[in-house]
């Protein structure tokens, strides 16, 4: 039967832009919140027109429209039973305006990459918060964020300059356009004398007035902004400033102009302990006079949380039962207006009731320990939650003079409803915003009514007690939409439902959110978090790994791949095997084949989830006991498959060259149409370069060069000139003796079969390469050095899957990676002769994870005037060969940066892994090449 929505919208967006499968309305079901609505579509809208198509669509078929960035929203306001609109791929747009002081960004831009963007003009946007290298700019507006030093001064609201949006009846206006107030006010003449009228009506009501200033003095981020009816005079003006904080629920937002700040870069930080909450929040009056950037609260439970991390000072430990903390920060443009600030306010921190004596530092890494403890709270409550519980991370504010007694209520109130010594409190004291996490399960009928009386209990405490505010940044949502009218009053949310009634007749913007008669509704739709296994049931669904995936533009995230085993699961357990068989049947190429379990998302995941182990898991299981038995018999043989695989490689090339460069490619890819299995011979790839060999005894370093390198190691432009060979020259040019053993055919990390899920394969390889390392390395006298950073990764990671005796080995080896040996051993007693102006970085995945980009920037600073590592680099999606079986996941991966790279004409274009730097090359049209290279072109 014909489903009229789903037709329209297959008239208007293309098959690759619109998604009704299974598998991808399950897994973006749900948010960071805890709640989960299953969309009838996905779509992918690309521009404006785009847009008011939908909203026509909408408008005509009865349903609703969600607008969705990163989706990192804690209060279900990017979750939707209509049409989810995806904004992730197409709206990442940043542009720097004078010089620095305005950034104008697109609904899809994350905010840690628009900061990145400001930073070469020390500016940043005035929101930060926590999820800000997550959290995309439409979330941003659309919540009004602030964070840990913007306060309420600097938050979206405050900063925004101009804005541009779409209205539900789909016409377009942008407050850069002065023609547009003239417009506004005759093509809607309804809205524009309806936000006049309202304006008219709270500023005739001097009570409500000074209710509106007063609740704006501190965060507030429930229901609308009802101070833009204060703030300013013009209906258009007043509607930009609405739109923000509206969650999605009045008009899409195209693109905004932001106000910047100045990135103070002079820091003094330092932890101040305090007997208990009411003597460290009376502190924070005087703390804020003395100039205080970021004064952050930390309570005992959460000092309990964190004590025992490699960062915490021993004094966590020994503080009180009442103990807590404030994390104290100084900012200032240098060090000597730093100095002066600090030096004003150190009497009045002397005269403070602390427990210890107050500690500053300059030291940047002591720094961002410190803040590393504060950050690390969410995520020891999230990891350490029973299988199935959900993790609240509520936000409330109380008046600033009342906070110290509003913790202890906070606290008690915690205690009574059982969330214990794991309910952590925290927040920014400054600004009178606390934070608090407990896991909950909701799993159950009488789980639900725990939750239910929690919420209104917790309303009585923070309205009724405080006059506080039930949400401080994270928004209004789904959640807290019945509580508005018990914050505001009758009157005032009268004033919101009129607005929403008068732009949004039709409710189809965001329906459910912010506005909802239901008194109710936060009890429905509730995301029951199945228990599926280890490394699913650690995830909150926060989305932070999302801007890490290689696959994120091509089929699915770390997070929807999660999702998505977890609907398998509820789909089994309620019986609807239909839809679970088909999620199954799409989830092995969706879900793990396109993964290049690269592990980049456990970099920002805030439980740590390597989403890459779980699919490697997977893989491993699917694997039938022939294949295995097959994978073994290629690693104990693996100087055959090399041997062949340069040969094949030969034989290729000549072709290319008897049929044209293209041959390959051609009889590769009519192999692939036929079994899409089979590996596509791709453009970029590069022939074996000739053999060497070093062996000399007085030997300082052992040369282990990469199965890749060996095979396939020449140079793109100049093919007689291989890594080894440059290797050995560079180092001749330093000075520095190495050994490449010439046994070192057929020996290789591993990495091939460990990617594969092949474990029986891996630990044979990995033991009888450690052998070699031993041998080769005079039983660990030796440092071992290896060309390709992902092998140095998978080589200094391999220990568990060793003999104990090998183990024993292994533990008295040294390996290093080629960019740490060309940093602190080649560098140094290179003669730099031949500088280059501007070259540009690839750094590998494993550079990343290996905390190996500060030593590529110090080779580029000492080889070139300017180094670049572009904004978007991320994972290039070949994940060692996938990128030869689904080139499609390299064009997705490289896109963006791809994109960035060329904008601008380098010198030189470097990496540290053969592969990677031929799927750069295939995306940017420029010869990647090893950073040896470059090492060997300078000096």
């Amino acid at each position: 039967m014909s489903d009229p929505l789903l037709d329209s919208l297959r008239a208007a967006f293309p098959a690759d832009r619109l998604k009704t499968r299974a598998i991808d309305l399950y897994s973006y079901g749900g948010d960071a919140s805890f709640y989960f609505l299953l969309p009838r579509a996905v779509v992918l809208p690309v521009s404006v027109e785009e847009i008011r198509a939908l909203f026509q669509i909408a408008a005509r078929c009865g349903t609703h429209i969600t607008f969705r960035a990163a989706g990192t929203s804690l209060s279900g306001q990017a979750t939707t039973d209509g049409v989810l609109a995806d904004l992730s791929r197409h709206w990442g747009g940043v542009r720097v305006e004078r010089e620095g002081e305005l950034v104008r960004v697109y609904p899809g831009a994350i905010g840690g990459a628009v900061n990145q963007q400001l930073r070469k003009w020390g500016r940043k946007i005035g929101p930060d918060p926590a999820s800000i290298n997550a959290a995309m700019m439409g979330g941003i507006i659309s919540n009004n964020s602030s964070g840990m030093c913007c306060g309420v001064a600097h938050n979206a609201y405050h900063t925004l300059q101009f804005i541009k949006f779409v209205l539900p009846d789909g016409n377009v206006y942008d407050t850069e356009n002065l023609e547009d107030y003239a417009r506004f006010a005759v093509e809607s003449r309804e809205i524009f004398d309806g936000i006049a009228s309202l304006k008219a009506k709270i500023r005739s009501n001097t009570e409500l007035e000074q209710r509106i200033r007063r609740k704006y003095l501190t965060k507030n981020t429930i229901g609308y902004g009802l101070n833009a009816f204060l703030d300013y005079d013009h209906p258009l003006d007043i509607f930009a400033h609405l739109l923000v904080g509206a969650e999605g629920t009045l008009a899409f937002i195209c693109e905004a102009v932001l106000k910047t700040l100045p990135d103070l870069p002079a820091k003094k930080t330092g932890l101040l302990f305090f007997e208990n909450p009411v003597s460290a929040c009376n502190a924070i009056f005087l703390l804020t006079q003395t100039g205080a950037a970021a004064l952050e609260f930390m309570d005992r439970a959460s000092l309990r949380s964190i004590e025992n991390l490699e960062e915490a000072p021993a004094d966590l430990k020994n503080a009180p039962s009442k103990g807590c903390v404030l994390l104290c920060e100084y900012q200032a443009e240098d060090v000597a207006a730093l100095k002066q600030m600090f030096e004003a306010a150190e009497e009045t921190i002397g005269a403070l009731p602390l427990l210890y004596p107050a500690e500053f530092t300059e030291d940047p890494a002591i720094q961002a320990a410190y803040w590393k403890l504060r950050k690390g709270l969410y995520p020891s409550i999230a990891a350490a939650r029973a299988k199935g519980a959900s993790v609240l991370l509520e936000d409330v504010t109380f008046p600033i003079e009342r906070l110290g007694a509003a913790v202890e209520d906070l606290q008690e109130l915690l205690q009574r409803y059982g969330y214990g010594q794991e309910a952590v409190i925290f927040g920014h004291a400054k600004d009178g915003n606390l934070h608090f996490v407990v896991a909950q399960s909701m799993n159950t009928p009488e789980e639900i009514k725990v939750f239910k009386n929690f919420n209104e209990d917790l309303a009585r405490l923070v309205v009724g007690k405080y006059d506080g505010c039930l949400k401080g940044e994270h928004g209004t949502g789904r959640q807290f939409a019945p509580f508005i009218e018990t914050e505001w009053g009758e009157e005032a949310y009268g004033v919101m439902k009129a607005l929403k009634k008068l732009v949004d007749p039709s409710g189809i913007l965001n329906a459910g959110v912010l506005i909802n008669e239901d008194k109710y509704s936060y009890l429905q739709n509730l995301k029951g978090l199945a228990v599926v296994e280890e490394e699913v049931d650690k995830c909150v669904e926060c989305g932070y790994c999302e801007r890490r995936c290689p696959s994120r533009d091509y089929t699915m995230t770390p997070r929807r791949r999660i999702s998505a085993r977890r609907a398998m699961e509820r789909l089994k357990a309620a019986g609807q095997m239909e839809t679970y068989r088909e999620i199954l049947k799409d989830y092995e190429f969706d879900g793990m084949d396109t993964c290049a379990v690269d592990g980049m998302c456990a970099i920002d995941c805030p439980v740590h989830i390597n989403t890459g182990d779980l699919i490697k898991r997977l893989r491993r299981e699917s694997h039938s006991e022939t294949g295995n038995k097959r994978a073994v018999l290629v690693a104990k043989h693996f100087k055959i498959a090399e041997q062949s695989a340069r040969l094949a490689l030969k034989v290729g090339f000549a072709i290319n060259g008897f049929l044209g460069p293209r041959a390959m490619s051609r009889l590769t890819g009519g192999m692939k149409a036929l079994a899409p299995g089979f590996p596509q011979w791709q453009t970029f790839m590069t022939a074996p370069p000739p053999p060497a060999v070093s062996e000399p005894a007085d030997a300082e370093y052992v040369y282990f060069p990469s199965c890749v390198d060996r095979m396939m190691g020449a140079d793109a432009e100049k093919n007689t000139n291989g890594v080894m060979e440059v290797f050995l020259r560079v180092a001749k040019k330093a000075g520095v003796i190495v050994a490449l053993p010439s046994d070192a055919v057929g020996v290789c990390c591993g990495q091939l079969f460990s990617s594969k899920g092949y474990a029986e394969a891996f630990q044979y390889t990995a033991n009888e390469t450690v052998q070699k390392l031993w041998r080769w390395s005079l039983e660990g006298a030796l440092p071992i050095v290896t060309d390709v950073t992902s092998c140095t990764f998978t080589l200094q990671h391999c220990r568990s899957a060793l003999t104990e005796e090998n183990q024993a080995c292994f533990d008295q080896l040294r390996i290093m990676d080629v960019i740490e040996f060309a940093a602190a051993v080649l560098l140094p007693r290179l003669k730099i002769v031949h500088k280059k102006k501007k070259i540009v970085f690839h750094p590998v995945c494993s550079a990343y994870k290996m905390n190996l980009t500060p030593a590529l920037e110090q080779i580029g600073k000492v080889c070139a005037d300017r180094a670049d590592i572009p904004v978007e680099a991320g994972c290039c999606g070949m994940a060692g060969d996938r990128g030869f079986y689904y080139p499609e996941l390299i064009r997705a991966a490289t896109r963006k940066e791809a994109a960035e790279v060329g904008e601008e004409a380098y010198d030189g274009y470097y990496s540290s892994a053969k592969t990677c730097e031929q799927a750069l090359t295939s995306a940017t049209g420029k010869n990647y090449r090893s950073v040896l290279q470059l090492l060997d072109e300078v000096s």
